[in-house]
C-alpha cells in the first residue's frame, strides 16, 4: 500500500466511483469534483449506528471502504469526509482539511468538532463537505465571501465575520440560518482522530444517546432521530411520525439505503424503538 496522508494510496478508487455512480474519467478538475461530491452525498447516508451498537468508529481507509463502499452503510462527518478526501487524493486534487464549530442557528461558542475541506479546482478554491447530514451541501461551493448558491431546491451562503471567521449558512423560509463557522487553520487526519474520539464517546456528544440517520436530496431532507422520522421540504413544511420498531428495518433499507445484520437490527429495536 502506498503511504499517503489521506489514505488515497489504499483506496480502491474504481470500487468507490462505482458505488457513487460516477462515469467517465476522474480528473482533478471542477467537473469531476462536482460529480464526485454529488454522487457521494446521494450514495452514502449520514448515520451514527456503530456508536449505538457499542462499536468504535474506525477512520482508516480500509475500515471506511469495508463499511461504506463494500457494505450498504453510511457514516458520520469524519467517516464521510475522510473517505471523500482519500478519493480526492487518489484522483490528484490539492486540498486542505479544516475544522468547524457547529452553530445550527446559535452563536454560542462550541468546540471544533466538524470536518470540511477546501479544494483547489480550475484555478479557484471550493468549499466541500459531504458529511454534514440532512442540511449539508449537495455540491461544492465557491470559497468566496458573500457567495450564494442554489443547489437543487436549497440555497446556501458563505460569509465572513469578525477575525476572519467564515460562516456557512442555509436559507430557511424565515431567513438565513447559520450551520457552522470555521477558520482557515489547517487540520490533519490526526486532528480528526482526536475529534472523533470526543464525538463518539463523550456523554455530551449529540451522537452517543440516540440513533441519528439522515439523507439529503435536491428536493427533500429526511432525518431519523431516535424513533422520530422527519421529512422536510424547501418551503419549510415538514411531516413527522414516530417509527415503530417493527418498521425500522424496512425504513432504514428503503429510505436510507442501510442494511443491518439481523442481530444489530434487533439490538436497535430493543434499545431505542
Amino acid at each position: 500500500m502506498r503511504r499517503t496522508m489521506w489514505g488515497g494510496g489504499g483506496l480502491d478508487l474504481d470500487a468507490y466511483l462505482a458505488r457513487i455512480g460516477f462515469r467517465g474519467e476522474a480528473r482533478p478538475d471542477l467537473a469531476t469534483l462536482r460529480a464526485v461530491h454529488r454522487g457521494h452525498v446521494a450514495a452514502f447516508p449520514f448515520e451514527n449506528l456503530e456508536i449505538m451498537l457499542g462499536r468504535p468508529i474506525v477512520l482508516d481507509v480500509t475500515a471506511l471502504q469495508d463499511k461504506m463502499v463494500r457494505g450498504p452503510r453510511g457514516g458520520y462527518c469524519y467517516e464521510q469526509n475522510l473517505l471523500f478526501a482519500a478519493a480526492l487524493e487518489r484522483i490528484g486534487f490539492s486540498f486542505t482539511g479544516l475544522g468547524a464549530r457547529i452553530r445550527m442557528g446559535s452563536d454560542r461558542p462550541r468546540a471544533v468538532t466538524h470536518m470540511l475541506l477546501k479544494i483547489a479546482a480550475d484555478g479557484q478554491e471550493w468549499l466541500a463537505d459531504v458529511g454534514f447530514g440532512a442540511e449539508g451541501l449537495l455540491e461544492p461551493m465557491l470559497f468566496r465571501d458573500g457567495v450564494e448558491v442554489r443547489q437543487g431546491e436549497w440555497t446556501f451562503g458563505l460569509t465572513t465575520a469578525d477575525h476572519g471567521v467564515r460562516i456557512l449558512r442555509s436559507l430557511h423560509p424565515e431567513g438565513w440560518f447559520d450551520l457552522y463557522s470555521f477558520t482557515l487553520e489547517e487540520r490533519y487526519p490526526v486532528d480528526y482522530t482526536v475529534m472523533n474520539h470526543y464525538i463518539a464517546t463523550h456523554p455530551h456528544s449529540p451522537f452517543v444517546a440516540r440513533p441519528v440517520v439522515q439523507r439529503t436530496a435536491p428536493g427533500t431532507r429526511r432525518s431519523l432521530v431516535g424513533p422520530l422520522l422527519t421529512i422536510t421540504h424547501p418551503d419549510g413544511t415538514a411531516q413527522e411520525r414516530v417509527v415503530p420498531a417493527t418498521e425500522l428495518g424496512a425504513l432504514l433499507r428503503e429510505i436510507f439505503g442501510i442494511e443491518l445484520a439481523a442481530e444489530d437490527l434487533a439490538m436497535l429495536e430493543k434499545s431505542f424503538f
